[in-house]
């Protein structure tokens, strides 16, 4: 999706690495998979999960996949436009917008996540399962609902006068 220039720009955060063993015959095996997220931190974003036999190609696969699965989030004045959950599996996040100066306030995946997203000012909380899997999901399905006011007002076939926004 992106070449050259721009993919020098790319936030990269790895949000986890989990080990796991299989077991064989002689003893365990240990491979890892990599949870990783993309972003240009102007509202590009992506995330995607490798699995290799060594850490750096988990996080390597995991970063290939994450770019293609990059998409734009709706982002106004560096927050969001309006209170949402995202849900994935058991996971839920509740995404706040917040006014200037008030910050990131999100904890571990949700963090990362919105930080390579480029948002600056949000309130987040987790709500159900804490797994960083279901959480990054989440959080991508919630930033991936979102709508601009404008959108919305095409959709319903108004203006946005008649819409009170």
């Amino acid at each position: 999706m992106f070449h050259g220039e721009d993919e020098a720009q790319l936030i990269e955060k790895v949000v986890h690495i989990n080990r796991v063993a299989k077991v064989v015959k002689g003893g365990r095996r240990f491979s890892f998979s990599a949870i990783v997220v993309v972003g240009d931190g102007k509202g590009m974003l992506g995330s995607g999960l490798g699995k290799a036999n060594q850490v750096p190609e988990a996080i390597r696969k995991g970063i290939e996949k994450a770019k293609r699965d990059m998409f734009q989030v709706k982002l106004l004045d560096g927050t969001l436009p309006y209170e949402i959950i995202g849900k994935w599996g058991a996971g839920r996040v509740l995404l706040k917008p917040a006014g200037p100066g008030t910050g990131l306030i999100a904890g571990g995946a949700v963090r990362a996540v919105l930080e390579a997203a480029g948002v600056q000012n949000i309130l987040t909380k987790c709500l159900g399962s804490h797994n960083p899997h279901n959480i990054v999901r989440a959080t991508m399905m919630g930033l991936r609902d979102l709508r601009t006011p404008m959108e919305m007002a095409a959709r319903r076939g108004i203006t946005l006068d008649e819409m009170g926004a």
